[in-house]
């Protein structure tokens, strides 16, 4: 248990990074950023594969199909829409929209796999869950009031609608993840993080090529390949798709294969106050007293959920014999 919350929360740390990416180069299109990273991690995983390829190879055609899903919508189509998101909020609003994450798959892990890996009980889950709530109001809150002078209602609403999206596709991501990873204990997780890089490379060389084109005909004077501060976009990609994208799934696996599918939901909360945290050493502030107690409340909330011990599985007894 202990082991698997240390990595769920060096994921977090590393997963908060992809909060300010987007704001580092603004002038760059959300679908750029996210072809980019994932170019970046398939490039990284394909150099990395070689280390692992006896054990990439026991991996069967459906297991690489399962990859394949999961980096599509997982990673291509969820930071194409948090990206975006970002961009259209400001990096705060956004955060805490993802932030809601940790409610959205507790209650979506507890209610599809409760019955199969132990169930969280409701009474017990419910106080850390509000708090929770509660954390991300006061963030949210604290946030709006801070940006209403310079909001513009149109882009900020789809700006919501993105993150929405995203939160949809991260919902999907962990729970699938964290399912193959537990039926499948004999695979090591690093190995599990390298093959959805493979997997990656081909869409994001893909993904490449179709920005490109659009790019070229929607604006013409945007620098291709590699915009306009290659100097500083294609470490920023190497960074995120290494510590963000491989070894931050790799830290993740290790955490799912430690700890029940219902209580990787809270986890996700690392994430959510990382990404804070590095949004305001970025703005060289520090958060305001109502975001300060919104941060409080999601900690107590989390520590609350990690504590609560799943209930026993009941299994029926054949009476007759």
């Amino acid at each position: 248990m202990l082991a698997g919350v240390l990595f769920a929360l060096a994921a977090g740390l590393m997963w908060g990074l992809i909060f300010i990416g987007p704001l580092l180069v603004p002038e760059y299109p959300a679908t750029l950023l996210s072809v980019g990273r994932y170019l970046a991690f398939g490039i990284i995983a394909v150099a990395l594969a070689w280390h692992d390829r006896h054990r990439l190879k026991q991996l069967s055609r459906r297991d690489w199909m399962e990859a394949f899903r999961l980096t599509l919508i997982g990673n291509l189509l969820y930071y194409t829409c948090l990206a975006a998101a970002i961009q259209r909020t400001g990096a705060p609003v956004s955060t805490m929209l993802i932030g809601t994450l940790p409610v959205v798959i507790t209650i979506t892990s507890n209610l599809l796999y409760g019955r199969h890996e132990g169930r969280l009980a409701w009474g017990k889950l419910m106080p850390a869950l509000l708090l929770i709530v509660i954390g991300l109001g006061c963030v949210n809150l604290a946030e709006l009031q801070s940006a209403a002078h310079h909001l513009e209602l149109s882009r900020y609403l789809s700006g919501i609608l993105l993150a929405i999206m995203a939160v949809i596709c991260w919902t999907w991501y962990p729970l699938r993840n964290a399912r193959w990873l537990r039926a499948n204990p004999h695979k090591k997780p690093g190995t599990w993080a390298t093959a959805q890089g493979v997997a990656t490379l081909p869409l994001a060389l893909l993904g490449w090529l179709l920005v490109a084109l659009m790019l070229n005909w929607t604006q013409p004077t945007f620098a291709l390949p590699f915009g306009p501060r290659p100097e500083v976009f294609i470490p920023l990609m190497l960074a995120i798709g290494l510590f963000c994208s491989w070894l931050g799934t790799l830290c993740w696996n290790e955490a799912c294969q430690r700890l029940p599918t219902v209580l990787v939901g809270p986890l996700i909360v690392f994430e959510t106050l990382a990404g804070l945290a590095y949004t305001f050493m970025l703005r060289q502030s520090w958060p305001p007293l109502l975001t300060l107690a919104g941060i409080a409340c999601l900690i107590i909330g989390v520590l609350i959920a990690i504590r609560i011990k799943p209930q026993p599985i009941v299994k029926s007894l054949d009476i007759s014999s």
